[in-house]
């Protein structure tokens, strides 16, 4: 039985549900999109960034998005923490992990009750709360406005303590290996705590 749980979840526009790496998509609702061919799905719960592939097709099929493809600013992501915050509070999630990128969020959440599915949903409703309220949605520009990320999100459950630091070692790797400076949230508790 799995004891955590790392989640991924992008901006609008991160990854492709026809990505030439693959993708966790089974169908491009998009006829924008579909034109770049179809979904890439994948049965792999691994990581598909490092694959080598067409990255100008990739990038000229983000072009192609009805919306600009949303990369957060400093400022925006201190507001996507101050949502995944309020989340925590609401819930009592507790995170080992959690990296804030320019266009996807990395955590380990200890096992809860709810549903990783549910969880994804409710830190990206308090992140998009956050952000708006703030005045700094990345879409507001545009009528209503559209939701800052992608549909859905990425989960793999792990099942024994190795398996936890490992994740956690990996997202705690994440924004250094972006070039970013490494976060350290007031929400995230250590696994020894």
């Amino acid at each position: 039985m799995a004891i955590a749980t790392h989640l991924v979840f992008g901006c609008y526009g991160f990854w492709l549900p026809n990505d030439p790496r693959g993708s966790w998509s089974r169908y491009v609702g998009s006829r924008r999109l579909l034109r770049f061919g179809p979904a890439t799905w994948t049965p792999t719960r691994e990581s598909l960034a490092t694959q080598r592939h067409d990255v100008d097709s990739r990038l000229t099929a983000k072009k192609s998005l009805k919306y600009p493809v949303v990369t957060l600013s400093g400022i925006q992501a201190r507001a996507v923490a101050k949502g995944i915050a309020a989340a925590v509070g609401e819930s009592m999630y507790i995170l080992h992990a959690c990296s804030i990128m320019r266009d996807h969020v990395h955590m380990v959440v200890r096992r809860h009750n709810h549903s990783a599915r549910r969880i994804i949903g409710h830190f990206k409703g308090r992140a998009t709360q956050k952000l708006t309220q703030e005045g700094i949605h990345p879409l507001a520009e545009f009528s209503g406005p559209p939701t800052p990320w992608a549909r859905g999100g990425w989960f793999v459950h792990l099942d024994d303590e190795n398996d936890v630091l490992a994740a956690i070692e990996y997202v705690s790797r994440n924004p250094l290996e972006a070039g970013l400076p490494s976060q350290k949230w007031s929400f995230v508790k250590s696994i020894l705590d």
